[in-house]
């Protein structure tokens, strides 16, 4: 099992870009330097990696930073879990960017992955709490 956070602010996966001059399609440098952080939180963490074969779970919560004119009664609301963050970036984009930067590396492909849980929170610290394993 590969359990891990990603601290400071999250950067949901970018549409690739088309370069009109050149013709060249290419990945934002937002995106591309957030996988990079991604893999890099990994790799120190678990220096001897060795990517999963078999089936794979992966579960991702992103606590992102409560906005600064939250009213007090949404504050509370936060506290008892009643209410989420839905602001940008999109779930979807978060999942995309983590599987993305973790492919090849924490697993062979993903297509691997058979099951998958995300969420989204509020916290003070903006941050990505990853766990991959295999089942």
């Amino acid at each position: 099992m590969y359990e891990f956070e990603v601290i400071g602010e999250i950067k949901g996966k970018a549409r690739p870009r088309l370069n009109t001059y050149t013709g060249h399609i290419y990945t934002m440098k937002g995106t591309a330097d957030y996988e990079n952080l991604v893999r890099q939180y990994f790799i120190i963490k678990y220096p001897k990696y060795v990517p999963f074969e078999n089936r794979v779970h992966v579960k991702i919560i992103a606590y992102l930073k409560m906005p600064k004119n939250m009213t007090n009664k949404n504050k509370k609301l936060v506290e008892e879990g009643v209410l989420s963050p839905v602001k940008k970036p999109d779930i979807d984009n978060i999942v995309k960017i983590i599987l993305d930067a973790l492919n090849k590396i924490a697993f062979k492909d993903d297509n691997q992955i058979t099951k998958l849980e995300i969420e989204k929170f509020y916290a003070e610290e903006e941050k990505v709490y990853i766990k991959i394993e295999e089942y």
